[in-house]
């Protein structure tokens, strides 16, 4: 199947960070990683020139097609299937749980929006009850290849990978990179890699605190000022330093230390203590 030839009579466009992935070997693994059953629903964001919609109506009981732009709206419904509704909206905007509940999603998502997009999908690290996020089974997404990698980082890897990002995505999900795709894979062909990565939704925190929002609060003081030490950073992120100088002598860690050098669980840990502190 020539994708390229079809993808190149259409003008992408760039306010849009529109990129046709054009390389039928990725899409044969986006759908084996899917691995849809007859009886599942599938909501694909951005479905473009339906290159993958195409494929995913042929075993989805449903699939439900987000897209944004008016001309990929026009060409998505050429596809003759009974099981495709398609929805002309920005996905920041929709609710997913109208479309049911332990639903796929599939995504080719712009790198502008990636952080919001998965921020969408999974509710923010104090939002313990998230429509969309209950309403979702897995999540596969097509990234830009640094994206992918701050997904799945930890405080062992480069400080520049690891970040809020990393914590929201593996807070709710078990995040994996399936596959890194070369930028030749599109049309037209970005200057980055990518990489089809895989997000398996959990149903509970990965950490069990007293009170989230206050975790949420310490994370952005660890991170917000990453030039700064860990005392500084959370004394101007407005918590007493005196709270934050006896937490970090109880719990051992280093004040010199930066935010980045810290484990989820560690950080965790000090938000619990430091509320306690105050």
């Amino acid at each position: 199947m020539n994708y390229f030839e079809r993808a190149k009579k259409f003008r992408a466009k760039k306010r849009l960070g529109q990129n046709f992935l054009i390389d039928e070997s990725a899409i044969d693994t986006i759908l084996d990683v899917l691995d849809i059953k007859n009886d599942e629903i599938v909501l694909e964001i951005g479905s473009g020139l339906g290159f993958l919609t195409e494929q995913l109506v042929k075993t989805a009981k449903k699939v439900y097609a987000v897209e944004l732009d008016e001309d990929m709206v026009r060409e998505i419904s050429k596809i003759n299937a009974d099981n495709l509704e398609i929805i002309h909206a920005d996905i920041l905007k929709t609710d997913l749980s109208q479309f049911g509940s332990n639903i796929k999603v599939a995504a080719n998502i712009p790198y502008y929006i990636t952080s919001p997009i998965i921020a969408h999908l999974l509710g923010e690290i104090d939002d313990m009850d998230n429509k969309n996020r209950n309403s979702i089974s897995q999540i596969v997404l097509m990234v830009q290849y640094e994206v992918a990698k701050r997904l799945i980082a930890n405080e062992k890897s480069p400080s520049k990978e690891y970040g809020l990002l990393s914590i929201l995505a593996q807070f709710w999900s078990n995040p994996e990179i399936i596959k890194k795709v070369p930028s030749r894979s599109f049309f037209p062909s970005p200057k980055v890699d990518s990489a089809i990565v895989k997000l398996t939704v959990q149903k509970e925190p990965l950490l069990k605190l007293d009170n989230y929002s206050f975790f949420r609060k310490v994370l952005k003081g660890c991170f917000a000022t990453r030039r700064k030490n860990i005392k500084n950073s959370l004394i101007n992120a407005g918590f007493a330093k005196n709270a934050v100088e006896k937490t970090l002598s109880d719990l051992k860690i280093d004040e010199n230390l930066r935010g980045e050098v810290l484990s989820i669980y560690k950080i965790g840990e000090l938000a619990e203590k430091l509320k306690a502190n105050l």
